[in-house]
């Protein structure tokens, strides 16, 4: 899956400013944004901000807040720095064109300050961030002066396959964009007061790092492909692909919860992907959550399983809403049943017709 992140940032920037260039001549300074209390001026500042705030995150390697300063619009009317509208469109497409360069530039593995959810986004994430921030507030800016605008389909089904991992897909993305960020009515669904979106979950160990993966992601390996990790030869293994597809239907169905999805293991040594992990549901009413996992053949026998399961299982029993973690193996699939074992769970029943299964459970 080749990362598309710079493209459509340049798409939105340009998308935004079409918008623009048809309202160039209105009062921009005191005409307010849709729905929000920001003047379209503001809001046009506030897209360009974004960006370069974004790409100064990514480019600063930023680990624990913004990298600290903002962007002054000037204001003068004459001279080299003329901010009237025109010029403020051209701050928006370079600033965007400045992200685009960033994302380009930024290794996959390089992760940098974003507050929600989990404290860190990739550069997919701050892909995605960014053409939210310039399709949703265009089309704020849209509203405040009476004109159509439409977001390009395929740049609202990357943000909402990416950062709105929780959001049952809708009839068409864009008005499903819009109702998840409660700026529009989808039929059948209460209208959204409150929202956030969600940049994947990473979970760091010694040797590992287990990466969250989105339903973008998850949908390309389901389909073949590589999820948009670099995977090591023989990777991924049959049981990623089956897992990313029982993923990819829980979000059609929109039960997804983002957290208890897949992970894919990728080496901290190389960057190389060598296999998934992953749950097979949300928890359950008593707080039981099933738990799988395969790995490449070629990187078998290195303990990263143990490691890995240990991580995930740590995690999970941290939370108020999960009081076990529980796998099913196969009777004669020693090395699997040797993970468990060293990763903290203890069988605790036989499964299947002919007891062909053992069932291990970890508790909090």
């Amino acid at each position: 899956m080749r990362f598309m992140g710079a493209e459509r940032v340049e798409q939105a920037a340009e998308s935004c400013a079409a918008l623009l260039r048809t309202v160039v001549g209105e009062d921009w300074e005191n005409t307010k944004a849709g729905g929000l209390e920001w003047s379209c001026r503001f809001t046009a500042t506030h897209i360009a901000s974004d960006f370069i705030g974004y790409a100064s995150n990514l480019a600063g390697r930023a680990q624990s807040s913004y990298v600290p300063f903002d962007i002054t619009v000037d204001g003068a009317e004459d001279g080299l720095y003329r901010a009237d509208n025109a010029g403020l469109i051209h701050v928006v497409t370079t600033m965007g064109a400045l992200f685009a360069a960033t994302l380009r530039t930024t290794p996959r593995e390089v992760r940098a300050f974003h507050p929600y959810p989990f404290r860190s986004a990739n550069r997919d994430g701050f892909a995605a961030m960014g053409i939210a921030e310039a399709l949703l507030h265009t089309h704020d800016i849209a509203q405040g002066f009476g004109v159509p605008y439409e977001a390009p389909a395929e740049l609202a089904e990357y943000v909402l396959t990416t950062i709105f991992p929780a959001v049952q897909p809708g009839p068409a993305p864009w008005p499903t964009l819009l109702w998840a960020t409660g700026r529009g009515e989808l039929p059948g669904r209460a209208r959204v007061t409150d929202w956030r979106w969600s940049n994947n979950l990473v979970l760091p160990t010694e040797h590992l790092t287990l990466e969250g993966v989105t339903p973008a992601a998850a949908a390309d390996l389901q389909a073949g492909g590589d999820g948009g990790f670099d995977w090591v030869e023989d990777g991924p293994f049959d049981g990623t692909r089956a897992a990313s597809g029982m993923m990819v239907k829980a979000y059609e169905a929109g039960v997804h919860r983002p957290e208890f999805g897949v992970y894919v293991l990728v080496r901290r040594e190389d960057g190389r992907a060598i296999g998934g992990m992953g749950f097979h549901g949300s928890p359950d009413g008593d707080g039981r959550v099933e738990v799988g996992y395969d790995l490449a053949e070629s990187a078998r026998g290195r303990g990263h399983a143990t490691q890995a399961l240990r991580a995930l299982a740590e995690w999970a029993l941290a939370r108020e809403d999960v009081t076990s973690v529980f796998a099913t193996i196969e009777r004669d699939n020693l090395p699997s049943q040797a993970v468990v074992g060293r990763s903290g769970f203890t069988l605790v029943s036989e499964a299947g017709e002919q007891g062909e299964m053992l069932a291990y459970e970890r508790r909090g």
